[in-house]
């Protein structure tokens, strides 16, 4: 990824830290964690929440159908919007109703936004407190326990995890933190309190600076809330590793979600292809396929602080004789590589969302079938293209046929050998098919 906002892991070469069980809990052996037994107000409710005195918002007649039937979302013009609704503070815990009556769900609530509940739990009487997120949080760790071998992943990834508006991600015993609702700000105690307690980490960080927090009238905010970063922070990743900024790099300061289209471009590189990576960032491609046997990495992104610890990442893997890492615009500088009749046998092209709203995407779209153009004209025939777009508003038609067009674009033409999207540490709710941001063609160019 390149210096534009797109991704943070702390190596410690001792045993992974141990996680240990919430302790003497009457619902420890729910495997669900959806117990609301469990939720025991006394004294593990630090934000307050009563379900009995909760503020109450009463949908529209038949509002409630999508959600009953698993979205996780309550639009504003879905809400009965009198004037107390309209008066409650943004990230309120409340108690959605039925038009018709009874109440279905607790939800994160703000008045102020399109997306105005956000649904926690549908059990209205559930108590939104520290043990509420340890069960949340522990489903998340079972899973990424039994699809991942090293304790570096997305650890909570939004409302697939039943955690909406959060984001964590996991770099052993540091924990990087996204609260993008303002529901999950307000409930920073209860879930701070929860991970403590859970996985007992060296530090946590929150990285509260994602553009998705202006929708919500939240101001950025970057810091150390627990422990201390006294000791390098690094990743691990198929056996590299690689040092990374959790408190100034993009997003949380590293890209899982890109974890297994990294493995698969490593293996094409085993034969000895020379690769370009127009949008390296700190060098997770790069490095990745140079171990793997490349004999040649020309590495591009446009900022120099990511270069450097790319540059680093090389040495600290002993391929930096492999790696040459330049500054420059990643569309310059294909053009200039297809004026000097430059081809390589592999090229990569993961950039930062070129859309960032739905009235960006026309300008993007076209963006990627430029970036496809270019990058195709310098990729040799018999060589591959990999293409990524993690902007949110495009869709996966939309993204492949850009695909198709900047191919024919380049006079070349090729077969989509795999279609990817994240890793599997990013989940898909089931109701919210369009969170599937990830999409990615590997193309065989002929």
């Amino acid at each position: 990824m390149t210096s534009a906002p797109r991704g943070a892991e702390m190596i410690d070469d001792s045993a992974p830290t141990a996680i240990e069980p919430a302790g003497d809990d009457p619902a420890a052996d729910d495997p669900t964690g959806d117990d609301p037994a469990a939720d025991d107000p006394a004294g593990d409710d630090p934000v307050g929440d009563d379900p009995a005195n909760r503020p109450v918002v009463t949908l529209l007649p038949a509002a409630h159908r999508r959600a009953e039937s698993g979205h996780p979302w309550i639009y504003s013009n879905e809400v009965k919007m009198d004037a107390a609704t309209r008066a409650l503070p943004a990230g309120t815990l409340v108690t959605l109703q039925r038009g018709d009556g009874p109440p279905f769900a607790v939800a994160m609530f703000n008045p102020h936004t399109l997306l105005a509940a956000r649904i926690l739990d549908r059990d209205a009487s559930r108590v939104i407190g520290a043990r509420f997120f340890r069960r949340r949080v522990e489903r998340a760790l079972r899973l990424r326990e039994q699809i991942l071998d090293e304790p570096y992943y997305r650890l909570v990834h939004a409302e697939a995890d039943g955690l909406p508006g959060l984001v964590i991600d996991r770099f052993d015993d540091v924990l990087v933190v996204q609260q993008n609702a303002a529901g999950m700000v307000r409930l920073a105690k209860p879930l701070l309190t929860a991970l403590a307690e859970l996985l007992k980490p060296r530090a946590i960080v929150l990285r509260n600076d994602s553009s998705a927090r202006l929708q919500e009238g939240l101001s950025p905010e970057v810091r150390i809330v627990a422990g201390s970063l006294d000791a390098a922070a690094m990743v691990r990743e198929h056996g590299a590793r690689f040092r990374f900024d959790p408190l100034a790099g993009q997003k949380t300061g590293w890209y899982f979600d890109q974890r297994e289209n990294r493995r698969f471009i490593a293996r094409l590189a085993r034969s000895g292809a020379r690769i370009l990576d127009l949008y390296c960032y700190t060098g997770a491609f790069a490095v990745q396929t140079a171990r793997a046997g490349a004999t040649a990495v020309v590495a591009i992104d446009r900022s120099e602080a990511a270069l450097a610890l790319a540059r680093e990442a090389a040495a600290l893997n002993g391929v930096e004789t492999l790696c040459t890492f330049r500054r420059g615009d990643a569309f310059g500088e294909a053009e200039r590589l297809a004026a000097q009749s430059e081809r390589f046998d592999i090229v990569i092209a993961d950039p930062p969302a070129f859309a960032k709203s739905r009235k960006e995407v026309p300008a993007a779209l076209r963006g990627y079938r430029k970036l496809v153009r270019l990058a195709t004209a310098v990729t040799a025939r018999g060589g591959f293209l990999f293409v990524a777009s993690c902007s949110f508003h495009v869709g996966e038609a939309e993204f492949f046929d850009m695909v198709r067009r900047g191919l024919a674009d380049a006079g070349r033409s090729g077969r989509i050998i795999r279609r990817a999207g994240a890793a599997p540490d990013h989940p898909v709710h089931p109701a919210l098919p369009e969170s599937a941001y990830l999409k990615s063609a590997t193309v065989a160019v002929d």
